[in-house]
């Protein structure tokens, strides 16, 4: 599956969730749903898409921008916060990958004491899930998708509790999220 293709299929799931930001799970869902439609073929190259764009997004400079909206982000909450960007659509994660301070303008500050943070654990697991519901059975599946994300994030590793350091890389969320 090609890269206009995913994000169609990914725009279409957007378009019945109220607010993407707070429930990319509902995106999540709807994903699922538009992907169990598919035969077995078209599910495992979403799948090596998704996850290739996962080892693209696998950067310090985003892992920061997380680690500063999320207050905090381990190895698997970065995982989150990539799915996360995924399910706000291609405009939006191209526009992080070109600066990640941009996600000042998706992102809110006050979402309400429920929300849980910028996670799209949800996205992680779709095109499997919907894999295992078209084959009765997750087997080859990986083996298929094939893309690994590397060992090492890309670009310069930095202290993520440098407030200095987030407030020169990223000014704008830092202006949203940095209290001190």
């Amino acid at each position: 599956m090609d890269g206009q293709r995913f994000w169609e299929l990914v725009e279409a799931a957007r378009a019945e969730v109220d607010d993407t930001v707070a429930d990319p799970d509902g995106v999540a869902d709807a994903l699922g749903d538009a992907l169990g439609k598919l035969p077995a073929d078209e599910i495992v190259g979403f799948g090596a898409e998704f996850e290739r764009l996962q080892a693209e997004a696998y950067r310090w400079d985003l892992w920061g921008a997380a680690y500063l909206i999320n207050g905090g982000a381990s190895d698997d909450g970065f995982d989150y916060f990539r799915g996360w960007l995924v399910a706000q659509g291609q405009e939006i994660w191209e526009a992080a990958l070109a600066d990640p301070d941009s996600l000042a303008d998706v992102v809110d500050e006050d979402l309400g004491e429920d929300f849980e943070g910028f996670d799209g654990e949800g996205m992680l697991g779709v095109a499997v899930s919907a894999y295992e519901s078209a084959t009765g059975s997750e087997a080859g599946y990986w083996e298929a998708v094939g893309t690994e994300v590397p060992d090492v994030p890309a670009g310069q590793n930095f202290d993520f509790d440098d407030t200095d350091e987030l407030r020169d890389r990223f000014p704008r969320l830092a202006a949203l999220f940095l209290t001190d």
